[in-house]
């Protein structure tokens, strides 16, 4: 499977840089309890840091705001899902357990503070583009609604958009059926090339750690525009 990154957001967006890992053979079941009990303290230990230190004034996520602005999303509207996340955190709406990859998705997102979405390789057809959402894309959410995605980025194969780090869509979520997903960081313009290989080292070993399997992961940018899967 070959993953591209098109210019149009390196161009509007210099630093602009995504990390993706493919995992093959994983088994994907109830989480266990350790990182059951893990996210629920990261919550907790959370809320209490937001009580000083507001969602908006965390660095990544002012970093993720302004990319939606540059490409045209209004991001008090449509909010990346790693601020949503921290503003239910904020409300202590914590998230309650759903499945392995899920629940170490979130948590990946909510420890890196970016948006991060996960995609069962088995539902996406031919190749991925990486581009910038027009007034025609749009898809059906994991919420149950069709989600408009104009100026926003999304990950399209040959059947149209399947992610974002807005919403995600229903077509590729991973289920307890999935043995091989993609998984995207949709990482910070402003985070070095060392510090985005680290990051993803170490999610990648924790996430095989729980779900076996392997794991190989890149990262594209403006140097880097392709990779193969």
């Amino acid at each position: 499977m070959h993953i591209q990154l098109n210019k149009q957001l390196t161009n509007q967006i210099t630093d602009f840089k995504i990390g993706t890992v493919h995992y093959t053979k994983i088994i994907v079941e109830e989480s266990p309890q350790m990182i059951k009990g893990r996210t629920q303290l990261y919550q907790e230990n959370l809320f209490l840091d937001l009580q000083d230190t507001p969602v908006v004034e965390h660095k990544a996520i002012q970093e993720w705001r302004h990319i939606f602005k540059t490409l045209g999303a209004d991001p008090s509207r449509y909010r990346p899902s790693a601020e949503a996340l921290l503003r239910r955190i904020a409300k202590q709406q914590y998230l309650q357990p759903f499945h392995s990859a899920v629940d170490l998705n979130n948590f990946f997102s909510l420890q890196y503070e970016i948006p991060v979405g996960i995609y069962d390789t088995h539902a996406l057809q031919g190749a991925i583009e990486i581009t910038v959402g027009t007034e025609i894309s749009m898809y059906e959410g994991l919420n149950g609604r069709d989600v408009k995605l104009a100026g926003i980025p999304i990950s399209c194969d040959e059947q149209g958009p399947f992610g974002s780090p807005y919403v995600d869509s229903k077509r590729s979520a991973v289920t307890e059926s999935t043995t091989d997903a993609l998984q995207i960081f949709y990482l910070p313009p402003s985070l070095s090339h060392e510090s985005c290989e680290q990051l993803l080292a170490s999610a990648s070993k924790m996430f095989t750690q729980i779900h076996g399997g392997d794991a190989t992961y890149a990262i594209l940018n403006k140097e880097h525009l392709q990779t193969t899967i």
